[in-house]
């Protein structure tokens, strides 16, 4: 296992190396999770691209870190720790709320940032009613509280058998997340709204949703793909929020032909 000291915090990564030649991709997993959600995508490119996967503050075997933290600190923490690694240039692929802290990222260290991947995201996420809501929820009564209402929007009924126990086991990593840090979270993407911020966006980029999502419905994602200008627009079938966990080869190959189409030299749609 792999820590780090940033900005007070210490962080969780992991670095997968590969030929000098070949981007680095950054992968920021989704609230309520840690980074081996990608696991399923990392080994199907391992070798092929470096890889640099790291668990944020609050979330698994990082600090919860100082609170409340925003995206933007987020986005600081995802910087030093590049800054760290002598890491620029980055493909950074965010799933969700790291699809915020992905967007966050760009304008302030643009040099950080070769291409976007944005997985299940969106400029803005829910709205502060239903943010406040989850937030009192989990203050009252736990996070396990709300696992049923949250899996049905991660995964689709056929992944939620109850024979599956992959299901189990994304129930357990839910779980298991610091309370405090999935409560600051949770604030985190609700006060983040990067709307104007997308039309200014001008590295290659791709949306990718599920076509079941119940958290960032591919009505959103395809409006956010309009937001960005070029930016392309993937659906996924037979899949909800987590496309790295339901469907990784279909996610791995729309990753493998987007950076095949992006050029050495290219930096902008």
């Amino acid at each position: 296992m792999q820590f780090a000291r940033i900005n007070d915090v210490t962080i969780h990564y992991q670095v997968i190396g590969a030929p000098a030649d070949r981007p680095v991709i950054v992968f920021i997993n989704s609230l309520g999770t840690d980074f081996r959600i990608w696991r399923d995508v990392v080994v199907r490119l391992a070798g092929d691209f470096a890889i640099l996967l790291y668990d944020k503050r609050g979330h698994g075997l990082s600090d919860v870190g100082q609170l409340p933290a925003s995206i933007e600190d987020h986005a600081t923490d995802l910087a030093g720790l590049l800054d760290l690694l002598s890491v620029k240039d980055a493909v950074i692929c965010g799933l969700s709320v790291g699809g915020l802290i992905a967007q966050s990222l760009y304008p302030r260290r643009p040099d950080l940032v070769r291409a976007l991947i944005l997985s299940d995201t969106a400029p803005k996420i829910g709205t502060a009613e239903s943010w406040n809501a989850r937030i009192a929820a989990v203050e009252k009564n736990g996070i396990g509280s709300i696992v049923d209402t949250i899996m049905e929007r991660w995964f689709t009924p056929a992944f939620r058998r109850p024979e599956n126990t992959a299901y189990a086991g994304y129930c357990n990593m839910l779980t298991r997340q610091p309370v405090e840090g999935y409560i600051a979270t949770c604030e985190a993407i609700r006060d983040a709204d990067f709307t104007e911020a997308a039309k200014r966006i001008a590295v290659p980029t791709i949306c990718i949703v599920g076509d079941q999502d119940g958290s960032t419905p591919p009505d959103l994602v395809l409006a956010t793909a309009r937001l960005i200008p070029g930016a392309r627009y993937e659906v996924i079938p037979d899949c909800a929020h987590i496309p790295c966990v339901e469907q990784p080869e279909a996610l791995t190959a729309i990753i493998r032909a987007f950076l095949t189409s992006i050029s050495p030299g290219e930096s902008s749609p």
